[in-house]
């Protein structure tokens, strides 16, 4: 997997989004171990802390858990929790971004509605 990370936000942030991308996309599964720091550092040639400041994130979310021995597993509602606070943070962020934008340019919410559907293909 060769993922670069930018200089936007921090690394142990994009590692956890990785990780979500993956619960999200079925790659990890509810109860299902994901993979362990030292393999997440060694993968993305990051640092170890680095990967554990990004798991603890998700779990202080509930996203994993862990199991002592183990490692780190999905949590059962992971994958809503995920899709809840990405939801608020296309509300908050991105479309509140791309309205702001759209009003500087003078774009009616119908036009904007169309280029969503010409992207989509629809």
């Amino acid at each position: 997997m060769n993922v670069t990370f930018d200089d936007k936000q921090p690394i142990f942030q994009q590692v956890a989004d990785l990780i979500e991308d993956d619960i999200l996309k079925g790659t990890f599964r509810v109860d299902e171990q994901i993979l362990s720091v030292a393999q997440f550092s060694q993968l993305f040639q990051i640092n170890p802390a680095t990967v554990v400041k990004g798991i603890a994130l998700l779990v202080n979310e509930g996203i994993l858990y862990k199991k002592r021995g183990l490692g780190m597993f999905v949590a059962t509602d992971a994958k809503l929790k995920i899709q809840a606070k990405r939801k608020e943070r296309f509300h908050k962020e991105l479309l509140s971004n791309l309205l702001n934008e759209a009003d500087k340019l003078g774009l009616r919410t119908e036009e904007i509605i169309d280029m969503i559907r010409q992207w989509r293909g629809e």
